[in-house]
């Protein structure tokens, strides 16, 4: 079973997913990683600070990668949801975002993206459009160790057949920032 999880840079993917992977159970692909170092990528936006990354070429590694002795391969990014088919898009409130985000030294413009990308629901409606199964995480209020367990317990469901009340609890569309403002 391949996994994404995904979301706007910030919501904490890399974070819970480093705490999954000490679980030992899954196997992570660290997909940014990936694509910087195995050089997946086509050309770098200089303008934007960020690589483009060459789809093809990525998901024709990720497969390549992906080890079936693992119950589950969960890809970390904000990119998985153009690979995986069952995704967890990871949210958080923009304001919270912005502290995120600017702690890590990214231009005023690149944090402006992030935040107007996350506000529109644009990761999310890209994995409702694209995926089989889309799940979402509101992680504003969440340790990464609740996130990590609400991850391992839809993992868990999936595997078994999951039931209605885990779609409904984790309802893509169940997360609203359009009142957020963006002075």
């Amino acid at each position: 079973m391949l996994i994404g999880i995904t979301g706007t840079p910030g919501t904490g993917k890399t974070s819970i997913t480093k705490l999954l992977e000490e679980e030992r159970f899954y196997q992570v692909i660290h997909l940014n990683e990936l694509i910087k170092e195995e050089k997946l990528y086509s050309e770098v936006d200089a303008e934007r600070d960020c690589v483009v990354a060459d789809m093809d070429r990525v998901y024709d590694r990720v497969l390549e990668l992906h080890d079936r002795s693992y119950p589950v391969t969960i890809v970390d990014s904000h990119l998985s949801h153009h690979i995986a088919d069952i995704v967890i898009v990871l949210r958080t409130d923009p304001a919270i975002l912005k502290v995120r985000l600017e702690k890590r030294n990214y231009s005023e413009e690149k944090v402006k993206e992030n935040l107007e990308a996350e506000a529109l629901d644009i990761i999310l409606a890209e994995a409702v459009d694209w995926c089989e199964k889309v799940f979402e995480i509101d992680t504003t209020e969440e340790s990464t160790e609740k996130t990590s367990k609400n991850i391992m317990r839809i993992i868990r469901e999936l595997r078994n057949g999951y039931t209605e009340e885990l779609e409904e609890e984790f309802r893509p569309g169940s997360v609203d920032w359009c009142d957020y403002s963006f002075d």
